[in-house]
């Protein structure tokens, strides 16, 4: 390819253990050779990954900008120098999409503040395609991220998104720690109305991938499945 041009590239990677091949189009990896400053969530991580994309880069010839467990607007504007003075940088969350349940947001918008070109590259989201594997509604939703730990908060959360279902027709979409995943099934089977329905999505692309819609009724009467430890996106509607 051409010389690339300066941009803040968002560059997706996969979901957990599946071939690049089947979710990142070869143009990624193109772009990713013409990027020697990253912006990464962990910067361990963000090295295997490169190496997947290409056994021979030169790890070592890279520069890290590691984003840190809190936003810090002066480290992120120093981590653009980069691409104010002329070279392309690329950002890489852990897993799926930055920027989407993942950090990455206020960088983005820091460039936009300083007119920095921002590219978004194709790659999967867990959300949209549990939202398209779903049968739900596709045209009107929301995504919660993560509900309240306290129980009588968590319980009062999931009524208010069944009263949007009824109200707007809206499906609602949330996720959870993977390893509180089968806790927070059995509190909607719980606390969710018999006709509800309910999607779970969990290991999509991965090799453990389990995707089923059923009412709140039927789940309950199903053996649960076993979703400790594997990211998992729950869908009501």
């Amino acid at each position: 390819m051409d010389m690339l041009k300066p941009a803040l590239y968002l560059i997706p990677v996969t979901l957990g253990d599946s071939s690049l091949g089947r979710v990142l189009p070869e143009y990624n990896r193109e772009v990713i050779l013409g990027i020697s400053h990253f912006i990464v969530e962990e910067v361990r991580t963000a090295r295997r990954f490169l190496k997947q994309v290409e056994k021979g880069i030169d790890i070592d010839r890279l520069t890290f900008y590691p984003m840190g467990k809190h936003a810090d607007e002066a480290a992120f504007r120093k981590y653009l120098e980069p691409l104010v003075k002329g070279e392309p940088v690329g950002v890489i969350s852990e897993a799926g999409c930055p920027a989407i349940a993942d950090p990455g947001a206020q960088i983005v918008a820091i460039a936009h503040q300083m007119n920095l070109p921002v590219v978004p590259l194709v790659g999967p989201s867990s959300i949209l395609l549990a939202l398209m594997a779903s049968g739900f509604n596709g045209q009107c939703f929301a995504f919660h991220g993560y509900l309240p730990i306290d129980v009588s908060a968590r319980a009062s959360a999931i009524k208010k998104m069944e009263e949007q279902i009824r109200i707007k027709k809206q499906t609602q979409i949330f996720i959870e720690t993977p390893y509180r995943n089968e806790q927070l099934f059995g509190e909607l089977l719980k606390t969710c109305h018999d006709n509800t329905m309910l999607c779970v999505a969990s290991g999509i692309t991965c090799p453990e991938e389990y995707i089923h819609t059923h009412t709140i009724r039927e789940w309950r009467k199903k053996t649960a499945p076993a979703l400790c430890k594997i990211p998992t996106i729950f869908l009501l509607y």
